[in-house]
Parts: structure tokens; sequence; C-alpha cells
């Protein structure tokens, strides 16, 4: 499990490289584009994530969501351009993690320390008390010493976003992080987001709840394989737009010539 984690946020890592973006845009896409094989996933995505924004990504099923988180984060290959100026924490999918790898609930909240911090960050008081205090937060202190193995689906997301606490980064992405979670464990994440987004980190969140998104989210970027909205959260998912996102993943043709091999 470990591995896996560091794997996927050591490409983002070097994916994200520093340049002069402006003061304010954190993110900006221009015409990204990414295909398995010649089936277009999303296509011609241009725009910007600003600053300390707290946007959801919504869609209908098949609109590429994940895919586009995962290409922000380098962990698939896309065409176009992918400019960010900080550094980024990614939470994949809670499906898409071994939770069976050997790893203490402290160990795997501690773990942010090495990516917050590179390989040759030591662990030392300092480290150990931030993964403590983010257990803390997450309600969890009492949880240090057990296996990751003997969790619910909702502790092992609240552990996963302590360790996105002690990594600590500007820029975080999140894939559906209130999917297979009781409703306390989706009110602390949607809490820890706040208080994210107070602190003026940019957050990036897959959501497929609607209403959740237009509750919690002031942005919004409603997909369907390429931008049908994107806006303030009232604004982009207007009926007529979430009309127009199931009409395109309908009638979308799986084949594109921006995809066709050379």
């Amino acid at each position: 499990m470990q591995r896996d984690y560091d794997e996927q946020n050591r490409k983002a890592k070097h994916h994200f490289r520093t340049r002069p973006i402006g003061v304010f845009r954190m993110i900006q896409l221009s015409n990204l584009t990414v295909c398995y094989q010649q089936r277009p996933a999303i296509h011609h995505i241009s725009g910007r994530f600003e600053r300390g924004s707290h946007t959801a990504i919504v869609g209908p099923n098949g609109a590429g969501k994940s895919t586009l988180l995962k290409a922000i984060a380098g962990l698939l290959p896309a065409t176009g351009k992918i400019v960010a100026n900080e550094a980024i924490g990614y939470l994949p999918q809670l499906a898409e993690i071994d939770r069976h790898f050997p790893l203490t609930v402290a160990e795997l909240a501690l773990s942010g320390h090495w990516l917050r911090a590179g390989n040759a960050g030591q662990l030392d008081a300092t480290a150990s008390a931030r993964a403590l205090a983010a257990l803390e937060r997450m309600g969890l202190a009492d949880f240090a010493a057990r296996s990751v193995a003997t969790l619910s689906g909702g502790q092992m997301q609240r552990v996963r976003f302590a360790r996105l606490i002690v990594q600590d980064t500007p820029i975080m992405l999140l894939d559906e992080p209130f999917n297979s979670v009781d409703s306390r464990t989706a009110g602390i994440l949607i809490e820890v987001l706040a208080e994210w987004h107070a602190a003026g980190k940019t957050l990036v969140t897959v959501v497929h709840d609607l209403g959740v998104a237009r509750a919690h989210f002031p942005q919004a970027l409603l997909l369907a394989r390429e931008v049908v909205a994107w806006g303030p959260s009232d604004e982009a998912l207007q009926a007529d737009n979430l009309e127009r996102a199931q009409k395109l993943i309908e009638h979308w043709h799986n084949e594109a010539e921006w995809c066709a091999v050379p």
C-alpha cells in the first residue's frame, strides 16, 4: 500500500514543474486530451483552477472525471499542456488501494512526511508528533497501533486524510473521497476540506453526489469528456447544463481522429 501511494505521489511531484503562471493561477490546462488507444477519455480541456479555489469535478458515469484528475496528477499520458506552480497531494479512490499491506495506522499517516520532505527527510519527534496530531484531528488517535487491514472503509479514508494533513501540500487532488464511507466520516471529511480551503489550499475533488457538490463546493467543473460548464457551482450545475452533459455522454462516438494512431 505504501509503495502504491509513494509511486503515485512521486509521479505527481515530478509532473508538476514550478513555472511562473501568474500570481493567482494555480493549475492551468490547455487542450488537455487523454486517449485509451483510439478512444478519447477526455478531450481538449482548457481552463484553470485558481489559487485557493475549492472545486468539485462532476458529471455522468463515463464522463472522464477520474481520468482528468489522474492526468493532472501526472499518472496518465496526455497531450496538450498542464502547468502548475506548487507541489501536490493526490488521494486515489479507496477501491484502488491494497488495504492488506502490513502497515499500522500511525505508519500510514507518517508516510506523508516522506512525500513532504523527500527521501532524505528524517523521521524525528516533530514528524511523529505531526502524524499523531493528524490522527487526533481525524478521530483516530486511539487506532495508531492497529493494522490498516482491520479498518472499516470510513476509518481507512480518515487515515488517508491524516496522511494528507501530514503531507501538507498547497494543491490537493481527491478522487471521490466520500464513496464507500459512512455519514459520520463524510461529515468529518467535508469539515477538513473546508479547513483546508480556509487555509488557502487549492482543492480539486471528484464528487459523485450533486447535492454535496452544490452544498459544500463553491466551484464546479461539469464534465462530459469535454467541459460542459465551469464556474460557481450554482451556475455550472443548472438543470440545462446537466441535461446537456447527459446527452453528450449518450451520443458520444468512441473513436475520434485526434486519438488516431499515426
